[in-house]
């Protein structure tokens, strides 16, 4: 593909000094002295057991499933696939875009934050009910609505569980990659993993569509960039990454 941009006149929303607040350690207890996990390990809240008891303790989850008559229900093959699969792949692309980004922005990326809330991202599908997340067609209204809410229940699964509001952060937005001013949000990580999960669903076989080749996945984005619904910096590291073979063809699970 090859597309690059002059990139000086996009600099508008992409200001590095406004970052949501970074914590460099993350815990993954209650008590930030006591049993921690590393940020390199979240893999171990990948358990069924862990996420009973984050639902257990959590009443505000509960009434959000009870509000929108989702089923406590763990769809826990599913989030295995997921966390060996797109979210994996979501993880290695946010960070190939982060290496080719213009040293300015690169020196604002959290990486360790980054990879966390990549991979973590779609945590909250675990409830998402399986005749949505898996339907072979086009979703109603309602269950668009019901699939949409998984960052906000991936969000209140893990917020008292994740100490870092910046991986939180991630997870409850990753698919807000604008404000309600229509402005690009300043936040680095955001749009990185925004791009990562965008180029990684289009690149892999979904219940409902065949993968699109790297190249044409970029042509659908460069449609993206046109609209302003992608930021022309981001693109360029994507279109980088791509050319120079850093990003390989994505785990498909069937």
């Amino acid at each position: 593909m090859g597309i690059l941009f002059n990139l000086n006149q996009y600099a508008i929303g992409l200001n590095p000094i406004s970052k949501l607040n970074n914590q460099k350690r993350v815990t993954f207890t209650n008590n930030p002295n006591g049993d921690s996990f590393q940020i390199t390990s979240p893999e171990r809240l990948f358990n069924e057991t862990a996420i009973r008891n984050m639902i257990a303790q959590n009443s505000e989850l509960k009434k959000l499933l009870a509000e929108n008559k989702i089923p406590i229900k763990l769809n826990m093959k599913e989030l295995q696939e997921l966390k060996t699969g797109h979210c994996r792949d979501t993880q290695e692309i946010a960070s190939q875009i982060a290496k080719n980004l213009p040293i300015a922005l690169r020196s604002e990326i959290n990486i360790k934050a980054l990879k966390e809330g990549a991979l973590l991202h779609d945590f909250g599908k675990v409830l998402i009910p399986k005749e949505i997340l898996n339907k072979n067609g086009k979703l109603t209204e309602e269950e668009h609505k019901i699939m949409n809410l998984h960052t906000e229940i991936g969000y209140n699964l893990l917020k008292n569980t994740v100490n870092d509001s910046e991986v939180l952060a991630l997870i409850k937005y990753h698919h807000s990659n604008k404000d309600n001013k229509n402005s690009f949000v300043p936040d680095i990580n955001l749009q990185v993993l925004n791009l990562a999960d965008k180029f990684s669903a289009l690149t892999e076989d979904r219940v409902y569509k065949k993968a699109f080749t790297p190249q044409q996945a970029l042509t659908i984005i460069y449609g993206d960039v046109i609209k302003g619904d992608v930021h022309p910096f981001l693109y360029n590291a994507l279109v980088k990454a791509v050319n120079d073979k850093a990003i390989q063809n994505p785990v498909n699970i069937s």
